[in-house]
């Protein structure tokens, strides 16, 4: 069994990030369980003396990381970049061990958030995440003002998760028989 955490970084209830990511849940292929990390907007503003006596909801993040097999992430753009509260809790996660070369998938759900996309990357290579590319895929939930049951109902969204989730399965398979 290959086990995603799903992580987004809005904290909108009606947020389509999160929809994308629970729709994802909805289609996930055989194999593959999907757990949502709801926590993002809780946790404490980063301070550095703190990284290596963390709060304990940073504990238990940096361990819901290390168990997972790989990482969902869907992020909104916020003023052309990356949301205050999302960069937050990757701020918690650089000095952990659990983070680097975790693979991710970035599931974009706005096709003019390419600002927001291209600071993403540069913060998770930093992390040295391992970004699995053909995992991570943009659809144009833009003003369509979808849930999860109707994304994932959608023929053409709802293929283009199942390919992305079918192929983050493949690459974590493959990966976990080299190691």
């Amino acid at each position: 069994m290959v086990r995603l955490l799903a992580v987004s970084g809005s904290l909108r209830a009606a947020s389509s990030n999160s929809s994308l990511l629970r729709a994802a849940e909805r289609l996930s292929p055989q194999g593959v369980s999907i757990q949502h990390y709801l926590e993002v907007g809780r946790l404490p503003h980063f301070d550095p003396d703190l990284a290596d006596n963390p709060p304990a909801i940073v504990l238990a993040l940096r361990e819901l990381i290390g168990r997972a097999d790989g990482i969902l992430i869907s992020c909104p753009e916020y003023a052309r970049g990356i949301p205050g509260s999302f960069k937050n809790a990757l701020d918690w996660l650089v000095a952990s061990h659990e983070f680097p070369g975790k693979p991710v998938a970035l599931f974009n759900a706005s096709p003019r958030a390419s600002h927001a996309q291209a600071a993403l990357r540069l913060v998770l290579e930093t992390m040295s995440a391992n970004i699995v590319e053909p995992a991570s895929i943009t659809v144009n939930l833009l003003a369509k003002e979808m849930d999860e049951v109707s994304i994932a109902a959608d023929l053409l969204i709802g293929q283009q998760i199942v390919s992305a989730l079918e192929a983050f399965k493949g690459w974590i398979d493959k990966e976990t028989l080299v190691s």
